[in-house]
């Protein structure tokens, strides 16, 4: 199964509240749900959210803690890895974030804060390919992205898959890892086509 624990922008653009709800368990599907560890799926993750989103979630519960523009949910999610809400100034602009960072790391909100910040100040809208594919999975209904299973070979087995149209050929499944520009693109909102790369920024 595809883990990570590395900082990663997981969607493009600000998150309604709905997308804001499916993407706090965007791996909900995983096999062996209740038997994994699934920290690593999960810390690192980050994406933009409203003003009235970050609001709303800070009136849910108390915090477990406030820090200035951040503030940490009472409830983890799994283990040590909770939700933290940033307000940041970006370009003069307050802008708010929600991110999953492991609290037993005690310098993971802090890298996350600056991860945020390093992302999103660039000059140029970008996207890596990483974040393309991450956002292709989040914005995917549930209904079309899976888990390879036990008809694919072994060492495939518990990577993330997504339905792709084929024209005459139909529907087919294909892992998310292995789509190939052209189905990138085709699987993208059309704002997002066309953005450069970073190394292209």
């Amino acid at each position: 199964m595809t883990s990570s624990t590395a900082i990663r922008k997981v969607f493009q653009g600000v998150a309604s509240r709905q997308q804001m709800f499916g993407m706090f368990d965007r791996h909900h599907q995983r096999p062996n749900r209740w038997e994994d560890e699934p920290a690593p799926l999960y810390s690192g993750e980050w994406f933009e959210i409203g003003e009235a989103e970050h609001d709303y979630m800070f009136e849910i519960l108390p915090p477990l803690w406030t820090r200035g523009p951040m503030f940490a949910m009472r409830e983890y999610l799994t283990g040590s890895v909770t939700s933290v809400f940033f307000a940041l100034r970006i370009d003069g602009v307050i802008r708010h974030f929600h991110a999953y960072c492991d609290l037993a790391d005690k310098e993971s909100v802090e890298r996350m804060r600056i991860a945020i910040l390093e992302r999103e100040s660039r000059p140029v809208r970008a996207m890596t390919r990483e974040e393309r594919l991450e956002h292709i999975w989040s914005s995917t209904a549930g209904d079309y992205r899976g888990y390879a299973g036990t008809r694919w070979p072994e060492a495939m087995r518990g990577q993330r898959t997504v339905v792709l149209y084929g024209g005459s050929e139909g529907t087919f499944l294909k892992l998310l890892d292995e789509l190939t520009e052209a189905e990138i693109a085709a699987k993208l909102p059309v704002h997002l086509r066309h953005l450069p790369s970073p190394i292209a920024a």
